[in-house]
């Protein structure tokens, strides 16, 4: 498994919580609902008139903001590191049917998400997180590097968007005759990364 090591500036990718200066005990923050969004697949068996399936991408949409736009700052603050793809909450994948990103087959179930950007650069990867072990250890998703990464399925860079956008978005897209076969898309700022998508749903 690559290491995977997170400095202290990957905070301003992916802001952290803001918890009230104090020397010691516990101190809380939220409470209000925060801006998320979720790209979903439901498939629909229409012959029993019943869900057959679904897959679901739930994530916090941090701002773009104009100081990543320095190459190299942004590359200083990904490379060879796991970022969270998000904010507030872990960005999390749910599905109840089997599926395959980029050929490598995630298994029903409900996972934590990150990004991981190779060393030097060129390559990344959609990040899988077991919830069990996040969960027992009180691991927050501003703390990711303190996470293992189960594994991992290959992402596309693609060409620089020209257009900027704002809000990270993520999409589930798919042709009217190709249903079972999908593109998902994480785009921000003028990062735009991709990945081919099957899923198994019974005939």
């Amino acid at each position: 498994m690559r290491q995977t090591i997170v400095v202290g500036t990957l905070t301003l990718l992916m802001a952290g919580p803001v918890l009230a200066q104090q020397s010691k005990g516990v101190s809380v923050e939220g409470g209000d609902p925060d801006d998320r969004a979720s790209a979903r697949l439901l498939y629909w068996d229409n012959d029993a008139d019943a869900a057959a399936g679904q897959l679901a991408i739930n994530y916090g949409r941090p701002v773009w903001r104009k100081d990543y736009e320095d190459a190299a700052k942004f590359d200083a603050i990904t490379k060879g590191k796991v970022w969270r793809m998000g904010s507030n909450f872990w960005s999390n994948l749910y599905a109840d049917v089997p599926v395959k990103i980029s050929g490598k087959s995630i298994a029903p179930g409900f996972y934590f998400l990150g990004l991981e950007r190779s060393v030097d650069g060129s390559s990344w990867w959609l990040a899988f997180i077991d919830p069990v072990k996040i969960r027992q250890a009180h691991i927050d998703a501003f703390d990711i590097h303190k996470a293992a990464v189960e594994f991992t399925a290959p992402m596309n860079l693609g060409p620089r968007s020209p257009s900027e956008v704002e809000k990270l978005t993520i999409t589930l897209t798919h042709s009217e005759n190709e249903i079972r076969n999908a593109i998902l898309k994480v785009a921000w700022g003028h990062l735009t990364l991709t990945a081919p998508v099957k899923v198994t749903v019974r005939e």
